[in-house]
């Protein structure tokens, strides 16, 4: 591959990053960060950056320190004469902030695109991002990558013989259509209602799942205790089976608990988020080869969405 491009990766997601860069066909980028006593830190790249492409490899989830992070990157990469700074993001942060849904709250999403533009980003790819109108929040382009690029293939593979998809919530109705329109099978929904965040007061089932493989799909999979409610009410309806894909595994409080002691067959998610557990019922399906191959498209300016079938259909 061209010399042209750098892959470089912020401390949060170096485990993605080298897998990137490996089936990019490149080495990733040399950088190190200093840290001061007070718990300051200073990245600094390691390597000549002037006129090349640099893509910077970091998902912001918590810590806050990981977004300080990649944002100082950027102002680096650009103070160091890069051509063009593009910030990959797997798992964009402070993504369920996309709105003021009561008074006197932030919109955390939209800072977050502020602060990324004001930092001197030239453009940001990102995966199934928690609200699509979020990429309206950027001044620069936005590349918005799908799980199903990684998760239908998998799917395909299990043969289910009465594969019904399903959404956890209604807000993940139109994600869960997409696929259910995809494979060809039916869409069942469940509608729930919150009392406050992460918790769900009641919870039903539109739609029949008797006798049905179901595979539920949602982006984020934080505490599990809605994901983890409805295969139990899958099951409770007369459900032959229960599976879950999810992008983005949070894995909050005690999310890895209620997933073991789960009825789930299986818990399939994406490593754009790094694991620090291990569990017989979650499946790791890696984003490195899709994310090296969109940069590479990015770098010699072909066509993205040309290239992922699925996504023209959400």
């Amino acid at each position: 591959m061209s010399s042209v491009v750098k892959i470089f990766s912020g401390s949060a997601s170096r485990y993605l990053a080298q897998k990137i860069a490996e089936h990019y066909g490149i080495p990733l980028g040399k950088e190190i960060v200093a840290r001061f006593s007070d718990g300051e830190f200073q990245p600094s790249f390691e390597e000549t950056l002037r006129g090349k492409e640099v893509f910077i490899v970091q998902s912001t989830f918590p810590p806050a320190e990981n977004m300080m992070e990649l944002l100082l990157m950027i102002d680096a990469a650009r103070r160091a004469s890069a051509n063009q700074v593009v910030a990959v993001i797997p798992y964009f942060g402070l993504a369920r902030q996309d709105r003021k849904d009561k008074p006197r709250v932030p919109i955390g999403a939209k800072l977050m695109a502020n602060l990324l533009t004001a930092a001197g980003v030239s453009r940001v790819i990102t995966m199934d991002l928690h609200a699509d109108q979020i990429q309206g929040f950027f001044d620069v382009p936005v590349d918005h990558l799908y799980a199903s690029a990684i998760f239908v293939p998998y799917i395909k593979k299990l043969n289910l013989p009465n594969l019904v998809m399903a959404s956890p919530d209604t807000g993940g109705t139109r994600r869960a259509g997409a696929y259910a329109k995809f494979m060809n099978s039916e869409l069942v929904i469940c509608y729930k209602q919150r009392i406050k965040p992460n918790e769900v007061d009641r919870m039903m089932l539109i739609g029949d799942v008797r006798g049905k493989d179901v595979v539920l799909v949602d982006d984020i999979i934080d505490t599990a205790g809605s994901i983890t409610k409805a295969g139990q009410m899958m099951m409770d309806n007369g459900a032959t089976s229960v599976r879950a894909i999810c992008t983005h595994p949070v894995f909050s409080g005690k999310a890895l608990e209620r997933i073991n002691n789960s009825v789930f067959d299986e818990v399939i998610v994406s490593d754009t988020i790094p694991l620090n557990c291990e569990s017989p019922k979650i499946t790791v399906l890696s984003a490195s080869k899709l994310f090296a191959d969109v940069i590479q498209r990015v770098h010699t300016h072909q066509s993205i969405s040309s290239h992922f079938e699925f996504s023209t259909m959400l």
